[in-house]
């Protein structure tokens, strides 16, 4: 019996444990791809790439070169491009795609948010007056803030910013999550941080922060997600796996 071939588009927590869980069922062979912005990536539990495909049409050409069944788009909420790119090349090839994404995270009573739809826009919603604000979103997007020198930045990620921001006041923490609310208190209390500025990426893994926010009184940022691609997405590992267990099926593949 041949197997399903599955390019899986990855780079999250729940990316890898959906090619170990697809893996560890021996039915399908399987191809993690990975952006490559992480300089030291983690090992992958399947065969992986790293790097870009040459846009919609390369991703296309890709697909069908490997004779893949299945595309399964389980990148970063914010991987916007990526996820535009699967969505053409899956019309343009007849191939069955769906997303894996977690859901978004919800305000809670005593959440301090103000949502923003950008990055330009959570640098506006700082303000003229100087705040200590912890920055969380990453290395990619960083140097937008260089357009308010007024603040002192904490900045976390899980490479070096580089260059280093151009303001007068900044410190930089490389480290991986998940992080939680206990170390998370401590860390805005010590750095008397006023404001984070955070994507609304959801999942577990960094909730740790929000949560923590909620429990210090201190505001958040948030920077809302694009509008995804419309296509068929469900929010857990386990769903995943029964869609394409579906998307296997005799049936589907006759067109029933």
């Amino acid at each position: 019996m041949s197997k399903h071939r599955v390019l899986i588009l990855g780079g999250t927590t729940q990316a890898r444990q959906l090619a170990t869980a697809l893996a560890e069922r021996g039915d399908c062979e399987l191809l993690l791809s990975l952006a490559g912005r992480t300089a030291t990536p983690m090992a992958q539990p399947v065969p992986s790439r790293s790097g870009g495909f040459g846009g919609a049409h390369g991703l296309a050409v890709f697909l069908k070169a490997g004779d893949f069944d299945l595309l399964i788009d389980a990148t970063h909420p914010f991987a916007a491009r990526i996820s535009d790119n699967a969505t053409i090349a899956a019309q343009q090839t007849g191939i069955a795609l769906f997303a894996l994404r977690r859901p978004v995270w919800e305000r809670q009573p005593g959440d301090l948010w103000t949502c923003v739809p950008s990055i330009p826009e959570a640098v506006a919603a700082l303000g003229q007056n100087p705040r200590r604000v912890f920055l969380a979103i990453g290395r990619q997007e960083v140097s937008h803030f260089e357009k308010a020198p007024q603040h002192s930045y904490l900045i976390r990620s899980v490479d070096p910013v580089a260059p280093p921001l151009a303001v007068a006041d900044a410190r930089y923490l490389l480290a991986t999550g998940p992080f939680e609310e206990a170390a998370e208190c401590a860390l805005l209390a010590e750095n008397r941080i006023e404001v984070i500025v955070a994507k609304n990426s959801g999942g577990a893994a960094t909730y740790g922060k929000i949560a923590a926010a909620r429990a210090l009184g201190i505001k958040v940022v948030i920077v809302e997600r694009r509008q995804p691609a419309d296509i068929r997405a469900v929010a857990t590992v386990e769903d995943a796996l029964e869609l394409a267990d579906h998307l296997f099926s005799p049936e589907m593949k006759r067109g029933v």
